[in-house]
């Protein structure tokens, strides 16, 4: 079974406005949680490389 794990930049709850990381055999998966079968198998150094860009462009 695979376990989902919300962003700490989501809003508090359960409600359907956030993202949502598990971890699979070889990549992670991303989804939203108001379209929980949406799932995107993605490279930990993809992720990184987008987790560095949103970060330089909030600045």
């Amino acid at each position: 079974m695979i376990q989902w794990q919300k962003s700490s930049f989501s809003g508090p709850g359960d409600g359907n406005e956030c993202v949502e990381l598990a971890h699979a055999d070889t990549s992670l998966l991303l989804r939203e949680s108001d379209a929980p079968t949406r799932i995107i198998p993605v490279a930990p150094t993809a992720l990184a490389a987008l987790l560095r860009r949103v970060r330089s462009e909030g600045r």
